[in-house]
């Protein structure tokens, strides 16, 4: 990668973290201003960023537009979506779909709740394989020599006091969700929010998204949430059946 390129890939990271001026830019890219602003002049040219009257930089209009295109050649993103829709509009609660992404698991979909209460989720919000039970079932639909790639990076942060903070209570984890087909989330991520998940299957059978269903303990306890696990598994079944997905013989005939 060019230097100029890397930089303005810096430069377009920091503004999706919010506008900035031209001197935190500089002190976030590491070179002089007048270097900056030459990168910042390129970039407004194309329209990947603007400038407003306070002389703060902000994403601009083509970021966003190559943004929707990316969610739109997901394909499991267009799969999933009626389903989604369905079970949003039946249940009422927050979903999300994401896709693993390195270490971490990307949202590329999100149905709010009907009720007043959002969460401060967003589509293209990154977030954290260990403490996520989208996260716990992305992972341990990997293979195990992926996993052995994986593991070894991860990181366990305690963004809780419920947090799992270490490799051994991760790995025993993933087991758990491999053996059930669907994990769980208590509070783990965000006090006060319980989370389910499960698996979405591609026509090979690989876990390739995870359908989520998001709810403070204040609208819903923990053993209330569970109560929607089966509409949870039948719908990741109906899109991983539209990806192509068949069980095993077996499996069919169990269930």
């Amino acid at each position: 990668m060019s230097a100029s390129l890397g930089k303005a890939l810096q430069i377009l990271v920091e503004l999706g973290r919010g506008p900035a001026s031209l001197d935190d830019l500089a002190g976030v890219v590491g070179v002089h201003k007048t270097t900056v602003l030459r990168l910042l002049r390129t970039l407004a040219d194309e329209h990947f960023v603007y400038r407003d009257r306070g002389h703060r930089y902000h994403l601009g209009s083509r970021v966003h537009e190559l943004s929707a295109r990316g969610l739109e050649q997901r394909a499991v993103r267009s799969v999933a979506a009626p389903h989604l829709a369905r079970f949003n509009r039946e249940h009422g609660r927050t979903v999300h779909l994401s896709e693993l992404d390195g270490g971490e698991i990307v949202y590329i979909d999100k149905l709010e709740s009907h009720d007043h209460v959002r969460m401060a989720s967003r589509i293209g919000l990154r977030g954290p394989v260990h403490s996520t039970a989208a996260g716990k079932v992305l992972v341990a639909g990997l293979s195990e020599a992926e996993l052995a790639q994986l593991l070894p990076r991860l990181t366990y942060p305690p963004v809780t006091p419920r947090t799992i903070t270490d490799e051994p209570a991760y790995v025993a984890e993933l087991a758990t969700v491999r053996a059930q087909g669907w994990a769980s989330d208590r509070e783990e991520n965000e006090p006060s929010i319980n989370c389910i998940a499960a698996g979405v299957r591609d026509a090979a059978g690989k876990v390739v998204a995870a359908v989520s269903v998001s709810v403070p303990d204040i609208v819903l306890t923990y053993d209330q949430l569970l109560d929607l696990l089966p509409g949870l598994l039948a719908v990741t079944g109906e899109i991983s059946a539209d990806c192509g997905w068949r069980p095993p013989s077996n499996e069919r005939r169990s269930t």
